[in-house]
């Protein structure tokens, strides 16, 4: 079987203050926000940092009721997915739930960037959550900061 997956999309840490967040990689590590989103359908404020082909994503909670927002309640701060870019999300989904494996999306979704995604269940993954990230023709490698 080949791979599903063609690389690391990006890689997501909640955050509970995302301007201290930017404010550090930007201070700390030179790195700079090329695209940030409110992510009304998730509940959530991102900002991603590219770094190379990929980004790391910073989240926050815009509610309460959003997962990000249990999360940091459950485990504070740090690592929340990691996303893996797919060349098909409905094909890479349907493969993933052909396996067995749970899975918390059962048809793809829209994302931010105009990506469409998927997620993979931490249960059936090692304890990682997983986002399946296609890229659409139109995704913007960058877009306003």
């Amino acid at each position: 079987m080949d791979s599903l997956l063609t690389e690391v999309d990006h890689v997501a840490i909640a955050v509970r203050d995302i301007d201290a967040a930017i404010a550090w990689y930007a201070e700390t590590l030179g790195a700079r926000v090329v695209h940030r989103e409110e992510v009304l359908s998730d509940g959530v404020v991102e900002a991603l940092i590219k770094v190379g082909d990929s980004y790391i994503q910073l989240l926050t909670p815009l509610r309460d009721d959003s997962t990000v927002a249990t999360f940091l309640e459950r485990r504070g701060e740090g690592l929340h997915h990691v996303g893996y870019r797919v060349r098909n999300c409905a094909e890479a989904l349907a493969a993933v739930k052909a396996t067995g494996a749970r899975v918390l999306d059962e048809v793809p979704r829209p994302g931010s960037r105009g990506t469409t995604i998927a997620f993979v269940h931490p249960k059936s993954s090692f304890g990682t959550l997983i986002e399946l990230v296609e890229e659409s023709a139109q995704t913007p490698a960058t877009t306003r900061s």
